[in-house]
């Protein structure tokens, strides 16, 4: 079956007619958000329809039916099931007019023809066949059956040669084959195979002088219609090559995007683009040595804590809490440690910010049984996860307003209900 969308890629509304209609729900996530959310509505099926069914590596078309919005189409043998979010049911029979989201249409005609161009200039250069592609909401990649990584002047001669084809403005035409008989149809490329369900011709993308693909998707009908494309870079994956690219509007949007940055990165760093590189690697250096002064202070902090303790009158106190809110440095514990007395119970914790229910990390040491014990307490109380082992008990907490309430606990074990001076 070859629907209307695949006949002509370019039609934006089409009267026809509905064949079924049934009650269904969607998890659809929409546009630009992570989270679905559970529609009402129908599915339906029509005798034909402009709306394109996911298939081929290409998402769905979004439009209407009759004014009502269609969140999903999938192919399901010959036939095309729209999920229609609405409360009004359609009747079988019944004449109704379809309307496509255009500008979807036209993005992902763009990305899948120009992979059809990359994959097949890939071919030519290279030998690399495209095992698979992904059309995404922002980039697209190709997936070369390759294990060497593709340097940048690989991908700039790819590029270059694409938009010379695009510049020259290569037809682009759809033509049905028969793949038992036709002889044209031994020279399509077909990555995928036809689906088991297929029934009929097959339909075969040629692009002029440059290669037949067999393909179920929507296209241009000329490469001139694509702009242009971009090729961003090439990444390792597993036993093969992502290309990642951009093509047409998505190079103007992503354009656009890269230069809204570079004027906020110009107010952040006060200085141009071409000073970019300079600016940040002088922060990197003051953000290196800033920090190693800031530790040799904490260690220092760390050391006098310590000592302070030490020359406190003896008896020592049975327990001593100490809370740093400087950031998670473990190497303030550490010290404090090395230097502290022994014989004491210690209840130390380091968390991220100035406030009292920040992320930190706690560490225990005292006798083996209090450690065991008040760690399963602290952890619970904290909202956190850690082990011990002998004297030592170390954990990473989610939770700091609760410390006050472990602090209360050591002091009602060791000092019973007296208030410790």
């Amino acid at each position: 079956m070859v629907f209307k969308c695949q006949e002509d890629s370019f039609l934006r509304q089409f009267t026809t007619k509905v064949l079924s209609c049934e009650a269904a729900t969607l998890d659809w996530i929409p546009p630009g958000e992570t989270n679905a959310k559970k529609l009402q509505g129908y599915n339906v099926i029509c005798e034909d329809t402009i709306l394109f069914p996911e298939g081929g590596g290409q998402p769905c078309d979004y439009g209407q039916l009759n004014g009502q919005p269609v969140r999903s189409v999938i192919r399901k043998g010959a036939e095309a099931i729209h999920f229609v979010e609405t409360s009004t049911r359609f009747e079988e029979g019944d004449v109704i007019k379809q309307s496509l989201d255009w500008n979807r249409r036209l993005e992902h005609m763009q990305q899948h023809s120009g992979q059809h161009l990359i994959t097949a200039l890939f071919d030519s250069e290279f030998k690399y066949d495209t095992t698979s592609w992904w059309l995404g909401s922002d980039t697209s990649y190709i997936e070369l059956d390759t294990k060497h990584l593709i340097s940048r002047e690989s991908l700039d001669l790819i590029e270059r040669r694409a938009n010379e084809l695009i510049r020259e403005g290569r037809v682009v035409t759809v033509q049905l084959e028969d793949p038992e008989i036709a002889k044209e149809f031994q020279d399509a490329r077909a990555p995928r195979g036809l689906p088991k369900d297929h029934v009929g011709l097959a339909r075969v993308v040629r692009i002029e002088g440059v290669e037949s693909n067999m393909c179920c998707g929507t296209h241009v009908s000329n490469l001139s219609q694509l702009q242009c494309i971009k090729l961003l870079y090439a990444e390792k994956s597993k036993n093969a090559v992502n290309v990642h690219f951009v093509v047409g509007e998505r190079v103007l949007r992503k354009l656009g995007e890269i230069f809204q940055r570079e004027q906020q990165m110009n107010l952040a760093l006060k200085g141009g683009p071409t000073q970019h590189l300079e600016l940040i690697q002088k922060l990197q250096l003051n953000l290196k040595s800033s920090t190693k002064a800031f530790q040799k202070l904490l260690k220092d902090v760390a050391i006098s804590e310590a000592e302070k303790l030490e020359n406190t009158p003896q008896p020592y106190p049975k327990y001593y809490c100490l809370h740093r809110k400087d950031g998670i440095e473990p190497d303030f514990i550490n010290t404090f440690l090395r230097n502290a007395p022994e014989g004491i119970f210690y209840f130390l914790t380091v968390s991220e910010n100035s406030s009292n229910n920040g992320k930190g990390l706690m560490v225990l040491r005292g006798s083996e049984n209090e450690v065991k014990k008040f760690g399963e307490i602290f952890m619970e109380l904290l909202e956190g996860k850690g082990n011990g082992r002998d004297t030592n008990f170390q954990g990473k907490f989610n939770n700091g307003s609760k410390i006050p309430e472990c602090n209360a606990i050591l002091e009602k074990h060791f000092n019973g209900d007296k208030i410790k001076k």
